[in-house]
Order: C-alpha cells, then structure tokens, then sequence
C-alpha cells in the first residue's frame, strides 16, 4: 500500500508544480501606436512632443532608440511583425494583400497565435494586425470606431483621400475611438484575478496619431499654432537623388503634395494636428500604464510598445510614409521587464520583426529556429553589447535600406544608391555613396541586401501603384 500512495504524492507535487510554473509565467501586454514617428519625448524628434507616459515607461525599461520597421506601410510591417518574416519573404510589400494571402505566411502561427499554443489567454482590442484582429485573439473587444468619428465635411483638406484632413476634433476624448480603446483595457485587467490559471497576452492597439489627425481641441490648445515650430527641411534636399527615387515617393494617391500644404498656408496647423494626435495617444496610453500598476500584475508583466513606421511631415518635401529614408523607416520602440535594468538607452539597430522572437526567449518559450529576426534580449541585458545584426527595410521588391547603429545604405530597383552618415547628418541631406573614404563600409551594407526577393502579390494600393509609376523610369 506504500508504494501507490508514494506514487499518489508524486504525482500531486508535479502537479503543483506545474501550476505553479504556469503561474510565475510572465504576461505580455503589447501597445501600439498607429503611424508614430520619433516625435516623443525620449527620442527628441521634436522639441515640441508631449509624451509623458512614452517617456515614463521608457524610463521603466529599455527603449531601442534606433528601431526601424521591415515596411514603411501599415499592412506589411505588421505582417512582417507578427509572423517573423520580412516582406521580400512574403512578398507581401504593400497594403495588400491580407497576409493569410500569401503562401509563405498561410501556415505560420502569428504571434498572439503561438502564445495561445502555449496556454496563454489571448485579448486585443484596436489595431495590433492591420485588419481583422479577431482571427487572432480568444478575445477581442473590436476596434470601437477605428479611425473616427470624422465630421460632415472636411475641416483642413478638402481634397484626396477621405482619411486624409486635420483639425480640432469632436469635443470631447470620450467620443474617441482610442479612449474607449483604453477603457476596455482597464476593465479587462481589472476583472482578471490575482492568481491567475493562465497567464495573459493583450494587445492593445491606438489608432491615432494615425490621419484623420483628429483630437479634441484641448489638446490642440497644448500647443498653441503660432508658436508652432516646422521641421527641419533643406529645399535641395533630394537633388542628389535619382529619378526613380524621386518618383518612388512621390506621393500623388494619397496624402497632399508639400507643396500644397505649404501653399495652403496649412502646414504650421497640421504639425499641430500632429502634435495633438499624439498627446492624445499619449494620455491613453497613460490610463492604460496607471491599471496595470494597480493591478496585481505591474511586476510580471512584459510591456512592449511600438509603432508600425515612421511619418513625414513636411521632411524631403513628404507626407505620410512610404519611404525608406530614417523618417520613413524608424518608429518607438520600448521593452519593459522587470528582470532587466530600468532606464537603458540602446543605439543599435533594431527591427520589428525582432519582437516576436525576444517575446518568446522573455517567456519561456520555445525559440523558432525558422524565424528571421532577432532576440533582442542580449540588448536588455547589456545595452553597448556586440551586435552585428544591422535593420532592414524594403519597399518593394529591389528598394531596400540597411540601417546600423551609424550610417543608412539605400539601393533602389534602377540601380540607384543613397549613403548617409548619421554622426553628422542626422537628416539625411547630403548622399555620400560617390565618396571614396566610405567604399569599404558602404560595400559591408550592401552585402545585407537579400538575393532572395519574392515578387510582389497583387494588388491595386497606394504602394502598388507607386511602385509601378516609378518603373518608367527603368525603361529609359
């Protein structure tokens, strides 16, 4: 009779064992901020930026000051992200197609996904994929309104795209898809208990500062429009560029012309709108950082907040994003664990698709030998350590930038290069790929650039036909 209950009491210890790993598992609350450039207080993108809670949780953690996105278009860099794949493996570059379109992302967990595989609960509510989150998550509260409410006409823009206008609105931030974004995380976490049975993975996904640049006029009032100040341009600036590149970004579908904003006597309102849109943000992550650290779980939670890429405002004569360049390419990137130092600043580069792999190492999980990017975890743990893995980033097939921690390299589908030193053109405004002293170190960037490039899937989007308009110059 002593051996089975010997058995007996072996068997209950594993299992509390088990439930007691299963316990001690850290959460995960991931936070994005739609189409955030570096105008945040932290990375000093302009002197102007108010983002308390940004700058708050990036002195909580570590923040990636040269992190740089896979795509410089919502749908792909998302993609990218949450499956482990960069663009010209998936071929999925632009805003279409879906990325359970392509055949090289159909049978692959995302990330939200593979956490559930291994008893994660699973919520979201916003923007974490570019649409169609519910696929993704157990549970998702739905995008509350997205990228409303929009008025009956349009406020700064009459023309182009519907999305794209600016301007003091609705009245008041409870009418803000954001804001109630933020609320539905707040009654989630507090409704979860403090001995959890499984641990949570909860996306939580603002829209704004993403256009319309709509926010309530409070927050408008933050920065008052003459005493605006512009970002820094130089009218030269893309004299030194080719053809091809000029007319890859071109932005003629989409969001104005710079010269129309500046013409229109509009551009001072719309870095308002910009800056507004952004403190809003900024405020709803705030309500989302102060449940969690009343809630039981502030210390076993991972906090990573990011954007999808970065913002032109008026930079190289551009709006919007779908470039390549360092406004085009770098976005927030902050990891927040307790296990490693507060307040790190780290200069190497950093991608997106970097994220997915330092989640699974952060929770204990199985690592995937098939993904391509890279934990970031040497990084939390040493901020100056060796590191050899510069970012890269694509905009369609044969336009790639290779970022390290000091210099961008550009080759375009035409043949055409860019080489910018950033130690002491933190712009981008003088291209030195003919400048013999740098041969050595360009070619060392070249080689990043993948042989391997899946064509693009088709689709009729705003990168689509960018990238076609640009092809005649590949004729000539």
């Amino acid at each position: 009779m002593a051996r089975p209950a010997f058995i007996f009491l072996i068997l209950i210890a594993a299992s509390t064992s088990k439930e007691v790993l299963s316990a001690d598992r850290p959460n995960v609350l991931l936070i994005s901020i739609d189409d955030l450039n570096d105008w945040t207080g932290c990375l000093g993108g302009h002197p102007q930026a108010k983002t308390p809670n940004i700058d708050r949780l990036a002195d909580r953690g570590t923040l990636f000051s040269n992190a740089h996105c896979q795509s410089p278009v919502c749908n792909p860099s998302r993609a990218s992200m949450q499956t482990g794949r960069y663009p010209h493996t998936s071929g999925i570059y632009f805003l279409s197609p879906d990325l359970k379109q392509s055949p090289k992302l159909q049978n692959l967990d995302t990330l939200p996904e593979r956490f559930a595989k291994h008893d994660y609960q699973t919520l979201a509510a916003g923007k974490i994929f570019h649409r169609q989150d519910q696929r993704f998550f157990q549970d998702y509260g739905g995008s509350m309104g997205g990228f409303g409410p929009r008025p009956e006409t349009k406020i700064s823009q009459p023309h182009g795209h519907p999305l794209w206008d600016w301007g003091a609105f609705p009245e008041q931030d409870e009418m803000m898809p954001d804001y109630k974004i933020a609320h539905w995380a707040v009654e989630k976490l507090n409704a979860l208990p403090e001995d959890l049975k499984k641990p949570f993975f909860m996306g939580v996904g603002f829209y704004r500062p993403h256009v319309p640049m709509f926010a309530p006029k409070k927050w408008f009032d933050l920065f008052p429009k003459d005493q605006i100040k512009l970002p820094v341009v130089q009218a030269k600036d893309r004299d030194d560029l080719s053809d091809y590149a000029i007319a890859l970004t071109n932005e003629k579908h989409v969001s104005p012309e710079h010269s129309w904003v500046v013409s229109a006597g509009q551009w001072e309102h719309a870095v308002q709108s910009y800056l507004a849109s952004v403190a809003f943000a900024d405020y709803c992550l705030g309500i989302v950082l102060d449940a969690l650290d009343k809630s039981p779980h502030r210390d076993n939670t991972i906090i990573v907040l990011f954007s999808d890429h970065g913002f032109h405002l008026g930079e190289k004569q551009r709006w919007a994003k779908r470039t390549i360049w360092e406004d085009g390419t770098r976005v927030p990137l902050i990891v927040v664990d307790k296990r490693y130092a507060a307040g790190q600043i780290t200069t190497k580069p950093a991608e997106l698709l970097d994220v997915f792999p330092t989640l699974l190492e952060l929770s204990g999980l199985p690592k995937d030998e098939l993904q391509e990017g890279n934990s970031l975890v040497p990084l939390l743990k040493n901020p100056k350590a060796n590191w050899d893995h510069p970012a890269i980033s694509s905009f369609g097939k044969g336009n790639f930038a290779v970022r390290s921690e000091h210099f961008r390299y550009i080759q375009y589908l035409d043949g055409s290069e860019e080489f910018y030193d950033h130690r002491e053109d933190p712009h981008e405004w003088k291209n030195l790929i003919n400048k013999r002293a740098f041969t050595k170190i360009i070619k060392q960037h070249k080689a990043h650039i993948p042989l391997e490039q899946e064509d693009i899937l088709p689709g009729n989007s705003t990168g689509h036909n960018a990238y076609k308009a640009a092809s005649r110059f590949l004729e000539n």
